[in-house]
């Protein structure tokens, strides 16, 4: 896991790590609710994130 990151011992943040993060929110944010929007149900939602979730989490750890 020498390839991980821990943004904690970066602290304070860059402006362009907390404009990325907040630009990622956004994004996420919007898609979720024009998913709503579209009448997909919650659990489906969540299982979706929670792919992406887990798939980025593999990346991390497999190098």
């Amino acid at each position: 896991m020498s390839t991980v990151t821990r943004l904690h011992h970066a602290l304070p943040l860059s402006p362009a790590i907390n404009n990325a993060v907040k630009d990622l929110d956004g994004a996420i944010s919007k898609a979720i609710d024009a998913a709503k929007a579209a009448g997909l149900p919650q659990g489906l939602v969540v299982s979706v994130l929670h792919g992406h979730a887990h798939a980025q989490t593999h990346n991390m750890v497999k190098a």
